[in-house]
């Protein structure tokens, strides 16, 4: 069984900050009232249980000490007790796998997100203006076919549909892209990870990705192995069932992986060109730390977005998700999107997550405070880089003809200034 998902110790001294979290969830506060219950039961099931183990282990000793005579009818008695002990052993297992079972439909404790669904969101900031065309844009689907950069008709023949190929110039436009993420986590003092893709289903629950969207994920039966949808999960379960080092400060990890999503459930919406796809590359940026430096840690990633999407040229807002909105594991989270001109909208590209001690405790990832105590980490994430920022570039530096302006900061790594449409 996985670590205690919520701290139950928080949750009986706190039960009204936990209902208040699950209905800006928008989820059932009854939940909290059941764990309580449960988590009363379970204690008490584990007192009856360790104090017949007491009385069973007293009465081995009485039985060692007893004369010949006696020792017939202890042993009658110690064979009762014996079947007592182990009804008491499965009630405390019983009561363990309530209150466990309870918790995992527990999301984290919301921390300062707005109430609602996925339309309550609050924009925190607008940074660059939507460009105003004089000639009518392609979307990026268009321009990505003219210029030789996407093939999506090839990636449908062989691998179905939302699959593509980023071709030429569209494939070093990805890589130039990621390498400068991979830069930027690098000089901030992330160490850069090429993270496994396959993961045990303990580390995929450890994370919180096999609750209400585990349609979502590719699941190989054979090896009982999942394919990963960030490389967040892997860099996630990289230190499980450990004690870190946070005395120097937060451990940083930059994860650059392939990432699988079945987008089950979303057909119908986004499905023209690489919006919405089964399969893209991610820069993805992991911080284990205290929980008292998680806050200051959130800021610091959507900072490192900020500078990221600066660099490639897109006007973006930051928004504030709601609660409703929230994965189980976040208990806050700021998503920053793109003006896509095309959609005359904004489009996430990318979101940084704390998850505090939700997913350290599911997977017992601690470290030792200044008093040698081992105590449970923090964990949070955010995206530096992925395929779909593909779609904000192309889209807000085309030009009349055409073309596409290569941003300045990828041009080093593309090798050049302009895209031109392939004759």
């Amino acid at each position: 069984m996985l670590g205690f998902v919520i701290d139950l110790k928080f949750l009986r001294e706190n039960p009204e900050v936990v209902r208040e979290s699950q209905r800006t969830r928008g989820e059932d506060p009854a939940l909290v009232d059941q764990l309580i219950a449960a988590d009363e039961a379970r204690r008490e099931a584990i007192g009856t249980a360790d104090a017949l183990r007491s009385e069973q282990k007293a009465f081995g000793k009485k039985i060692g000490q007893a004369s010949p005579e006696e020792r017939p009818a202890l042993l009658e008695g110690s064979n009762e007790l014996k079947v007592k002990v182990k009804e008491a052993d499965e009630a405390q297992k019983a009561a363990e796998q309530a209150v466990y079972d309870l918790q995992m439909r527990l999301g984290n404790v919301v921390e300062g997100a707005p109430a609602g669904g996925e339309d309550d969101y609050v924009v925190l900031e607008h940074v660059g203006t939507p460009r105003e065309f004089d000639f009518e844009p392609k979307d990026h689907l268009d321009l990505g076919e003219s210029l030789g950069l996407i093939d999506m008709k090839r990636g449908t023949k062989v691998s179905g549909a939302r699959f593509y190929y980023l071709t030429g110039d569209g494939a070093m436009l990805q890589l130039g892209m990621l390498t400068l993420a991979a830069q930027k986590a690098r000089a901030n003092g992330f160490q850069l990870m090429i993270p496994p893709v396959l993961v045990r289903p303990e580390v995929m629950a450890g994370t919180g990705f096999l609750g209400a969207h585990a349609e979502e994920i590719y699941y190989l039966e054979r090896d009982d192995l999942y394919l990963v949808g960030t490389s967040e999960v892997a860099l996630a379960g990289y230190h499980q069932d450990e004690i870190i080092d946070l005395s120097k400060g937060p451990v940083k990890y930059a994860g650059w992986s392939s990432c699988f999503r079945r987008e089950a459930g979303s057909y119908g919406k986004d499905t023209r060109g690489i919006l919405r796809v089964h399969q893209f590359d991610k820069l993805e940026m992991f911080v284990y730390c205290k929980p008292e430096e998680a806050a200051a840690q959130h800021q610091a990633l959507l900072n490192m977005e900020r500078e990221m999407l600066s660099a490639v040229e897109v006007p973006y807002r930051i928004i504030d998700v709601a609660g409703g909105d929230l994965g189980s594991s976040a208990a806050r989270k700021f998503d920053t999107e793109a003006w896509v001109p095309t959609q005359q909208t904004y489009r996430e590209l990318t979101s940084t997550s704390n998850c505090t001690t939700f997913q350290a405790r599911r997977l017992q990832t601690r470290y030792r405070d200044e008093q040698g105590k081992a105590q449970v980490a923090a964990t949070l994430n955010g995206t530096l880089a992925t395929t779909r920022w593909l779609v904000a570039i192309l889209e807000n530096n085309q030009q009349a003809d055409g073309s596409v302006v290569v941003p300045e900061a990828l041009r080093p790594f593309v090798g050049k200034e302009v895209l031109e449409p392939v004759k």
